[in-house]
């Protein structure tokens, strides 16, 4: 596979390189200050030696031949004795340096320095002296040095960056439950394969999840044939058969299809589709006709969210199962009361409760609690129920827990979003 990409940012930034070194040089030619050669320095002090008297000459001449340099050079000019002192000025005197500068220039002061062959030290600074330029020169170099980076890499990382928001954006709809999303494959590089990958996989992914649900529907299909014919067979030698052995044979029928039902419905739950049918629904009166068809108490306030009847009506339906299983003594509580934008609901029981290290495997799918894994009695179930109250609930954006109740027994609760008004 051709490293495009790599090549892209590779070549990019060679350029910026390159551009930064032309840049750079502009910049140091502009503001670098190359002193003269020690050739022309003595060419210079030989040419003031001349200019300027002897040492010996008179203050008046000394002076004269400095007002003279002065107005020809257009500045201003000191002399300074071999002792330190200064001995003839033109303008204000230019401060000598402690020490002599191995350079043409005294940086501090910005005057030209230059010792003669007499001893005698020699500072010239122009009238019209622009210390900052060069500075600002460098400044503005080094600014254009910055636009012209930012400019290069701006179109390379914009269209890269819109590559992978684009990317991002089908992965979360993947995410989300649209089997359907596909990535648009741009170029040759590097991301181009990726999303060629993510194509791919989300094409595999929508064909598992097709090829399960059409299994599904096939084995639920082939299941709920021999069922009903053994209801059939089973009502046809009700007259001949003993009624105990059809009772316990209608029980294990039952107990199948509702296996079927629940496998069915916990596989819709756990693939990646979101819900189909949303409604506003008013789970006071769900609750109400739930607890009513359990025989359980029901209290509670008005709550209406969004999602589906049908699954919601089965989620109470299996916390009701489930207390009347445990605690089949007692009728079983069901509360309801609005939380800031949730609705609370609570089913309560006074059965023998829940250990706390349990808690959370009850909902995991095919876990019963040790202990109760053979049938007491009355109690059915297949380890089903529970798991399919917390897939129904985090479908519906909320969560399903399960605590200890006051007075003993165990208290499922179950938070959901309330729709908004």
């Amino acid at each position: 596979m051709k490293r495009r990409l790599f090549l892209q940012v590779y070549l990019t930034m060679l350029g910026i390189v390159v551009l930064f070194g032309a840049l750079a040089a502009v910049g140091w030619w502009l503001t670098h200050d190359e002193g003269p050669q020690a050739e022309l320095r003595r060419s210079i002090g030989t040419l003031l030696t001349e200019a300027l008297p002897a040492t010996d000459a008179p203050q008046a001449e000394l002076d004269a031949a400095i007002a003279r340099l002065g107005r020809d050079l257009d500045g201003r000019i000191s002399v300074y004795g071999p002792e330190g002192a200064l001995l003839a000025s033109e303008g204000e005197p230019l401060e000598a340096p402690e020490e002599l500068p191995a350079g043409w220039r005294a940086r501090r002061s910005h005057a030209f320095v230059l010792s003669l062959a007499d001893g005698r030290l020699v500072l010239y600074r122009p009238e019209i002296d622009r210390p900052h330029t060069k500075a600002i020169g460098f400044l503005i170099a080094l600014a254009l040095l910055a636009l012209a980076v930012a400019i290069g890499a701006w179109p390379l990382a914009r269209r890269l960056a819109r590559r992978l928001e684009r990317l991002q954006t089908r992965v979360e709809a993947l995410g989300a439950g649209d089997l359907g999303a596909r990535v648009e494959v741009e170029g040759k590089d590097e991301i181009a394969a990726l999303a060629r990958s993510f194509n791919r996989a989300a094409e595999r992914i929508q064909t598992l999840v097709e090829a399960q649900r059409d299994t599904l529907a096939a084995a639920s299909h082939e299941l709920r044939s021999p069922l009903a014919r053994i209801r059939m067979a089973v009502e046809l030698l009700a007259e001949n058969g003993d009624p105990a052995l059809r009772a316990r044979v209608e029980h294990d029928v039952e107990d199948l299809d509702e296996l079927i039902e629940e496998i069915l419905l916990a596989s819709r739950l756990s693939t990646l589709e979101r819900p189909q049918h949303l409604e506003r629904i008013d789970l006071q009166a769900v609750c109400a006709e739930e607890a009513a068809r359990a025989g359980a108490d029901f209290k509670g306030g008005p709550g209406e969210i969004q999602g589906e009847g049908r699954l919601l009506a089965r989620l109470i339906r299996n916390l009701l199962e489930n207390a009347t299983r445990h605690a089949p003594g007692s009728p079983a509580l069901v509360e309801l009361e609005a939380q800031g934008g949730h609705a609370l609901l609570r089913v309560s029981d006074r059965g023998p409760g829940v250990p706390e290290e349990e808690r959370e495997r009850i909902f995991e799918p095919f876990y019963r609690r040790e202990g109760r894994r053979e049938d007491e009695g009355n109690e059915r179930g297949v380890g089903l129920g529970l798991s399919l109250v917390r897939q129904i609930a985090r479908r519906h954006g909320g969560d399903a827990t399960c605590r200890a109740r006051e007075g003993g027994g165990a208290c499922f609760e179950v938070n959901l979003p309330t729709a908004p008004p």
